[in-house]
């Protein structure tokens, strides 16, 4: 009866190490990441090495409220240049483009003198 409970106990324990490791190498654990796992990757559109490129179908507006509802931002800026997202560590720019959206990621410490001129003095506010 020992054995048995023993041998219940290690399966168990292989099926919750199978499942935390897929989540950790399928999960989306930042926007980054949402971002990564759920759009086209555009490698020559990124903008030197800070921000990442990846492309969508679909409106500005209505991506932001894809990534929005995965992870909430702190700030978001809307005007007639696209949807500015801000995050703890990264920001999400996102731009019309004659397909649909242009989706920019990048640390927010390089995205914010990038749009700052953009987002004016206060910057990113919530």
């Amino acid at each position: 009866m020992r054995r048995i409970c023993y041998l219940v106990a290690g399966c168990l324990a292989a099926v919750g190490l199978v499942i935390g490791g897929i989540t950790v190498f399928y999960g989306d654990f930042s926007p980054r990441s949402y971002v990564a796992n759920h759009y086209q990757r555009a490698a020559s559109r990124d903008i030197g090495t800070e921000a990442r490129a990846y492309l969508s179908t679909k409106p500005p507006s209505f991506v932001a409220d894809e990534i929005s509802q995965a992870w909430s931002p702190a700030g978001r800026h809307v005007d007639g240049s696209g949807v500015y997202l801000r995050y703890s560590n990264d920001s999400v720019v996102l731009k019309p483009n004659d397909t649909g959206t242009l989706i920019l990621v990048e640390a927010l410490r390089t995205a914010y003198p990038r749009y700052s001129g953009t987002l004016g003095g206060n910057g990113w506010a919530g």
